[in-house]
């Protein structure tokens, strides 16, 4: 295993983890800002880059039942929200794959 490096966004608007300012995903990666997290607002990215995965766990959500993994920022290892692996109500599959960023864990980074 070698050196992993953060890597680094351009754009107009990029949102970093609150504690350390690492890069995480930019503005126009949003696909919807209508969600909630542990600490309140929230918002699905499409991409988000620099994070660690945690292990998979089944989650019943307001929205049903579905398969994540926390994220957590590669550099300080702050927990940022979490990926969507799978989702069981047809409804949701829109968001298998996408990642949810907290608001209140954010910063922007312009």
């Amino acid at each position: 295993m070698g050196l992993s490096y953060n890597e680094y966004l351009t754009g107009t608007i990029i949102y970093g983890c609150k504690n350390c300012k690492t890069h995480l995903s930019n503005h126009e990666d949003i696909i919807s800002r209508n969600f909630r997290g542990q600490h309140g607002k929230a918002y699905l990215f499409s991409t988000v880059v620099n994070t660690i995965s945690g292990e998979p766990s089944e989650r019943n959500m307001t929205t049903g039942r579905h398969v994540v993994r926390d994220i957590s920022c590669r550099q300080c290892k702050k927990t940022v929200g979490w990926k969507y692996d799978r989702a069981y109500e047809n409804s949701e599959k829109y968001k298998e794959g996408k990642f949810i960023l907290e608001a209140e864990l954010l910063c922007k980074v312009t």
